[in-house]
């Protein structure tokens, strides 16, 4: 997770996979999320870096597909989990922060994030750090969206496509709101992913 949240993701990672689009416990979330991964991902084997990765449920479903996969989260005891859940497959975890990676001049196929980039202080900045690590050719997948009705946090489909018109030629936005398998129960607030080549 990241650095300017007041949760303590160390003890959330006890409990994190509870929630039905975290842990994809649920057969019908869990394909429901494999199903948009294989859209959004390369058909062929590509080197995917997940940001922000939590236990790594989203990096399980990518390294299934064939995909080689480093994640990176700020908690090291949802490292630990994700090391545990996808040992024996083709993945690197590491503790650092999603905004600035600690992965050096290596360069990715995919940058994968979900619900990460709205909790970040300068969201502009990191989505020019993550296009700089991709390979020509490279995309962008981002899961966002704003959560709850009374005091809504998040970030907007129109804001984060408004952030990366200087950054990609080709951005496409897909709504996930009306996709209850998704989330393990009907949603009303705004999410959804954007796809983006830059």
């Amino acid at each position: 997770m990241t650095a300017n949240h007041d949760v303590d993701w160390d003890t959330e990672a006890v409990t994190f996979d509870d929630e039905p689009d975290h842990g994809l416990r649920d057969p019908e979330v869990r394909q429901a999320w494999a199903d948009r991964l294989a859209a959004w991902l390369p058909a062929r084997p590509a080197d995917v870096l997940d940001l922000g990765c939590g236990t790594g449920s989203l990096s399980l479903l990518a390294a299934e597909r064939g995909h080689r996969v480093t994640g990176v989260d700020l908690s090291q005891a949802m490292v630990d989990r994700a090391r545990t859940k996808l040992a024996g497959r083709a993945a690197v975890f590491l503790v650092g922060d999603a905004a600035t990676p600690p992965v050096g001049e290596e360069r990715f196929d995919v940058v994968l994030v979900r619900h990460v980039l709205w909790t970040l202080p300068d969201p502009e900045r990191a989505l020019r750090g993550w296009s700089a690590l991709l390979r020509p050719g490279g995309r962008l997948v981002l899961i966002e969206g704003v959560w709850g009705t009374v005091s809504p946090v998040g970030i907007s489909a129109e804001r984060l496509t408004g952030l990366l018109a200087p950054l990609a030629e080709d951005v496409r936005v897909e709504r996930l709101s009306d996709d209850a398998r998704l989330w393990g129960r009907e949603v009303e607030d705004e999410r959804y992913a954007v796809i983006a080549r830059p």
